[in-house]
């Protein structure tokens, strides 16, 4: 009778066993989908690694993605993009087809060195921070502004600095960094207005005074501290907050 029973019961356990299939993690399983620009080192960096501990699917973009081995090893999608580069733009929004961005952060930027005479100022040479600075987050939002839109997060993030703040330079240099990232937020407030009707939200973000490679490792912040506290902010907007300027830990930025 035992081992009847118990022949009945191995039977039993392996039909269970043939109907039963393991649970899996979908597309849907994820936060949403996060695109960082200049993600291969510093600020972006450590962004794609907390948004991809968070849960979310995180597309890092990198001007020379086989070098960005850091980047990779995060194990999320990594994109080739040069901001400067329209084709280079207009190849991403390729990659990316139709698929929904709920959050674009923009924060490839770059500083330039300057002479500290003001009469010996390489002007010209100024439009490169333009570039990368300005013009690029626009070109990167134009191209992908549709998918941001078709998002449940509706959020584009502008990595700025409080360098672009008027009320702020109290102690001058830097006019080309100053001038790019206040023409950022120039842009960022003005798509605020023309492009909050459509409920996507635009804010600009002050890093913090962080240790990377554009100051040369000066700093008061690393980049995982910046990028731990611009991740409650990002995450924690709604619509109230379309057109403005936060410090990475939250608090409000003066224009």
């Amino acid at each position: 009778m035992f081992q009847r029973t118990r022949k009945l019961m191995s039977v039993l356990l392996l039909s269970i066993a043939a109907t039963y299939t393991p649970a899996t993690v979908s597309a849907d399983d994820s936060e949403g989908t996060v695109l960082i620009t200049g993600a291969n080192r510093g600020i972006g960096l450590a962004l794609a690694e907390v948004f991809s501990n968070a849960g979310y699917s995180v597309i890092g973009t990198a001007r020379r993605p086989a070098a960005a081995t850091a980047l990779q090893a995060l194990s999320v999608r990594v994109e080739q993009l040069d901001v400067t580069d329209p084709e280079s733009v207009a190849r991403l929004a390729g990659a990316v087809g139709k698929q929904p961005i709920d959050i674009l952060i923009n924060n490839a930027g770059m500083l330039s060195p300057e002479a500290r005479d003001f009469s010996q100022l390489d002007i010209e040479g100024l439009l490169t921070e333009y570039q990368v600075n300005s013009l690029g987050p626009l070109r990167v939002t134009q191209a992908l502004l549709p998918n941001v839109a078709a998002s449940e997060g509706k959020i584009v993030a502008n990595v700025s600095s409080m360098m672009g703040s008027m009320q702020l330079n109290t102690f001058g240099c830097c006019l080309g960094y100053r001038a790019s990232k206040a023409a950022l937020n120039s842009f960022t407030k003005t798509l605020a207005v023309d492009q909050g009707k459509t409920g996507v939200v635009f804010v600009v973000l002050h890093p913090g005074y962080v240790k990377t490679d554009i100051n040369g490792g000066a700093g008061q912040i690393s980049s995982e501290q910046s990028a731990a506290g611009l991740f409650k902010v990002i995450t924690g907007l709604d619509e109230s907050a379309n057109g403005s300027f936060f410090n990475y830990d939250g608090k409000a930025m003066p224009w």
